[in-house]
């Protein structure tokens, strides 16, 4: 079996600070070459993943220049991949909403993830290729795609890249894009309360910048609340590790949330707003806390402890890329031994322990 996986081409795969679905192809990638299956990557020529790798542009882009150059870039790249893994590759497997349309062009079997939040455009886009395989990274994305037929997988994470930390400092982390859906300026309104310092990391896109000048920025002081820059893996490692909790009070209904993962990796618990996945994420008690409001979650950062091993273990036993790489396996393998039918009535549903 030879599974071609397609991502942008302007993030390396494996990313080396921000990209969540970059993070996703690689695991995905390097899992199925374990497993003795052929991956082919298509992204930039600077991806380092542990597989074969294909481009037709050479170098990473992100930020992005302009986004009419990004749109023609993607395109372009998305047109040409295709093309390419049409010819060698048993199944193609995308990752964005353009990729569908090119699917008319050849009759090599598509898998598609859903990296997005709800949008009606996109399922109406979707429903127009019923002949696609869909996968929905959680639950709660998959009940908000009634009419597609498709297959709930959750991202796993390979726990040989996150050290356990058993030995916790007094800080509270925040990691990911600066960005008010993420609530950044929540975390910090939590860590303030609690008294307790806030380490934040993450990408300050341009379009974001002046969420990040007005309201983060003002509260950064150095000894209580400070802004550590991007993280690659290294420092996640570092900062997520020595952390006593992982603050995600966001602001939307997140798809998945890799960093709640990665927290839990290091033996970090997560402490969380109920949106999205992460009621499937987070183990209340064992793997963190879901609150309501944010004096809920400072009463949860100052009131409750946990064991980082349990917290460990919570992901390996439910998170792991061995169990995402397996329920790929056995869609790829369905669909390609032509057991899996596709239509507007099939109702397909692959349980990962949640």
């Amino acid at each position: 079996m030879r599974i071609a996986l397609i991502a942008s081409p302007f993030i390396s795969v494996p990313p080396i600070r921000y990209g969540g679905t970059e993070l996703f192809i690689a695991h995905l990638a390097e899992g199925l070459e374990k497993r003795g299956i052929e991956a082919v990557v298509y992204s930039n020529g600077q991806s380092t993943v542990n597989a074969e790798m294909r481009s037709c542009y050479p170098k990473a882009e992100w930020p992005l220049s302009s986004e009419t150059s990004g749109m023609l870039k993607e395109l372009d790249h998305l047109s040409w991949s295709i093309e390419d893994a049409a010819k060698t590759c048993d199944l193609i497997h995308i990752n964005s909403a353009p990729a569908i349309t090119y699917s008319r062009y050849v009759s090599t079997p598509f898998v598609c993830t859903l990296h997005h939040p709800h949008e009606i455009a996109l399922t109406r886009m979707y429903e127009r290729y019923p002949e696609i395989h869909y996968v929905t990274i959680s639950e709660h994305q998959a009940s908000v795609h009634p009419t597609l037929a498709g297959t709930t997988i959750h991202h796993g994470i390979d726990m040989s890249k996150y050290r356990l930390q058993t030995e916790k400092e007094d800080y509270l982390c925040f990691l990911g894009r600066i960005a008010p859906i993420k609530g950044v300026h929540i975390a910090i309104e939590v860590a303030k309360r609690a008294g307790i310092p806030l380490k934040i990391a993450g990408e300050v896109q341009p379009i974001f910048q002046e969420y990040f000048d007005t309201m983060v920025k003002p509260h950064l002081d150095g000894p209580l609340i400070e802004y550590v820059g991007e993280a690659d893996l290294e420092m996640k490692n570092r900062l997520l590790g020595g952390s006593r909790g992982l603050l995600f009070p966001i602001q939307w209904n997140e798809p998945f949330g890799l960093v709640m993962l990665e927290a839990m990796a290091c033996g970090t618990p997560v402490f969380a707003f109920s949106a999205g996945s992460v009621p499937e994420v987070v183990q209340p008690c064992i793997s963190g806390a879901i609150s309501a409001t944010a004096e809920e979650m400072v009463e949860s950062v100052k009131n409750t402890t946990y064991e980082p091993e349990v917290v460990r273990g919570w992901v390996g036993q439910g998170f792991s890329v061995d169990i995402m790489v397996e329920c790929y396996i056995e869609l790829y393998e369905g669909i390609l031994s032509n057991s899996l039918e596709t239509g507007p009535t099939l109702d397909l549903e692959t349980e990962v322990a949640a």
